[in-house]
């Protein structure tokens, strides 16, 4: 199998780096930083708009979504190799956590042709809410409510984490719509503007505030939020998908989310990043690129680094083809973060007490990034779902193992 690019592909993807060395300046890659600018919502300025503006007219937003909502009715190996470019030099263009593949795939038909547009052009966005404070890894066991009220929900309850919470338009919010059914049962997805009454935004600095990261950092942004809903009164039009079916469609919209190249990207910039860095870098006479030790435990970890491009590459295969998407997303959510962990204590095990100092430090290597990595890796284990919750997904779903309830049953 030819794992290469075509020579059509391999002219897009340079046609991609012009255009950002043509478009991209300093100071619209300060707006871009989201580590930098954690009090401003992140590209929204007119020089960004303009900018999102000639992306869209080029063709290289909403790549594969269909023309009739806004897209550009493209193949998925075109939009990761775009995308690929743009989230190296800092900008997002996919759609990863937007919302969009959820609503493309559980929308009514109004939602698609409200929503999938503007998303693709940015002129909405979405937060994540999800988790809540006694409802992390166990999500199904959130408390948040709607109660149905002829045709409206009244929400209340409280989220964590929600990242962007105080930036976006919207939220996409997961709450409990029926107290009796079984925990994975009865609850439901809605798409809330922010701006509804009774919802009540407030920061949670993150460790990586002060000093701010580095924008290559993974995991590098100063602020999440924690949000509050009293009493707030929604449309029955926000509903995404069928009543109490949410976990369902949750779970899809997680699935669908990882594919791409921004989320590979994640786990393997580490990798690129240690050994551009090795390669020209000495100290104090000590090359490290020439050390044996080293050289063998990058060549170890490039390699796992192939594993998870060549994972990425398997699950848009699937969803190209329009196949049975089902434990893939999950397998590549247990091995990708892990592998970022063990890059990032690597690395730190390779530069020494180097591989500590912030950027705020003097004698900081490459402005901190590594030191600043190491804070935000052991995060990606658990953001979007635990390692943990995704093994049991690739165990159930992957290899048709019964669940522990069902085991204990069987034993009984």
């Amino acid at each position: 199998m030819d794992f290469g690019y075509t020579p059509q592909q391999e002219a897009l993807r340079r046609e991609v780096r012009q255009f950002i060395r043509d478009n991209m300046t300093p100071d619209l890659a300060e707006e871009m930083d989201v580590h930098a600018n954690a009090e401003r919502p992140r590209g929204t300025s007119p020089s960004a708009h303009e900018f999102y503006r000639k992306i869209y007219e080029r063709g290289w937003l909403g790549i594969t979504y269909p023309k009739a909502y806004g897209g550009q009715g493209g193949d998925r190996l075109t939009q990761y190799i775009v995308e690929e470019e743009f989230t190296r030099a800092g900008v997002n263009i996919a759609l990863n956590g937007s919302g969009a593949p959820a609503i493309m795939a559980a929308g009514t038909e109004e939602q698609k042709q409200y929503y999938i547009p503007r998303l693709i052009k940015r002129e909405i966005s979405f937060c994540l809410g999800f988790t809540e404070p006694h409802a992390g890894a166990d999500l199904a066991n959130l408390k948040c409510s709607a109660v149905r009220d002829g045709d409206y929900y009244v929400i209340n309850g409280q989220k964590m984490y929600t990242t962007a919470a105080h930036s976006a338009t919207h939220i996409y919010l997961m709450a409990r719509t029926d107290r009796s059914a079984p925990k994975h049962d009865g609850i439901s997805i809605f798409l809330i503007p922010m701006d509804a009454p009774g919802i009540t935004v407030r920061p949670l600095w993150t460790i990586q505030n002060n000093p701010t990261a580095p924008l290559p950092t993974t995991y590098g942004a100063s602020r999440t939020n924690e949000t509050f809903f009293d009493d707030v009164r929604v449309h029955k039009s926000c509903l995404l998908g069928e009543e109490n079916k949410g976990w369902r469609v949750g779970s899809m919209g997680l699935n669908l989310d990882r594919v791409g190249a921004s989320r590979y990207l994640i786990s393997v910039r580490r990798d690129e990043d240690i050994v551009n860095f090795v390669k020209s870098t000495r100290f104090d006479g000590f090359e490290p690129g020439k050390d044996p030790a080293i050289r063998d435990k990058i060549a170890e970890m490039w390699i796992e680094a192939q594993v998870c491009r060549l994972m990425t590459m398997r699950s848009m295969s699937i969803v190209e083809r329009g196949g049975k998407f089902t434990y893939e997303g999950s397998a590549e959510k247990v091995w990708a973060p892990e592998h970022g962990v063990r890059t990032t204590e690597a690395i730190t095990q390779m530069l020494g007490p180097y591989g500590s100092l912030l950027r705020t430090s003097p004698h900081a290597i490459e402005d901190g990034v590594f030191a600043h990595n190491v804070m935000g890796s052991f995060q990606s284990g658990i953001n979007h779902g635990s390692v943990q919750v995704m093994r049991d997904q690739v165990a159930r779903r992957g290899l048709g193992m019964p669940s522990s309830r069902k085991s204990r049953k069987a034993e009984g």
